[in-house]
């Protein structure tokens, strides 16, 4: 959760009803409804990554971006080299040192850098939702 803030405007207490345990569970409950109204996002963190490649691996470098989930948003000469600028998700960079080192034969370097949150893809969330309930550590309940 991100940016979120409540304030109670109205409330009341009773000497027999009114103790900690109570307003602990309306606070969760009120929660729990708040939640669901908000139409929950799933947020990723995004990074900004720069690939730099000779100019015969171009082409495999974009490839290594585009099935990360990555958006390339630009190209550069630098220095007898090509630099690519995109933005990948960070769950997608793992392992891609490995993977750049391969497509341009150990000639291939990247810096990432933290961009900012975006949502995922509804198909990715609810893959990540299910995962989470069989695992146990998200509660579904019907109320």
């Amino acid at each position: 959760m991100v940016d979120v803030k409540a304030t109670v405007y109205f409330g009341s207490y009773h000497e027999v009803d009114s103790n900690e345990f109570a307003f602990i569970t309306c606070a969760m409950q009120c929660f729990k409804q708040a939640f669901l109204k908000a139409k929950p996002q799933l947020l990723e963190p995004m990074m900004d990554v720069e690939v730099a490649v000779p100019d015969t691996y171009m082409g495999a470098a974009n490839g290594s971006i585009n099935q990360r989930r990555g958006r390339v948003e630009g190209m550069e000469d630098r220095a007898g080299v090509k630099l690519i600028k995109a933005t990948v998700p960070l769950g997608e960079m793992f392992g891609y040192s490995n993977a750049i080192r391969t497509v341009t034969q150990g000639r291939g370097t990247f810096t990432m850098i933290f961009k900012q949150y975006e949502a995922v893809p509804k198909s990715i969330a609810e893959e990540v939702i299910q995962k989470r309930i069989k695992e146990g550590k998200v509660r579904v309940s019907a109320d």
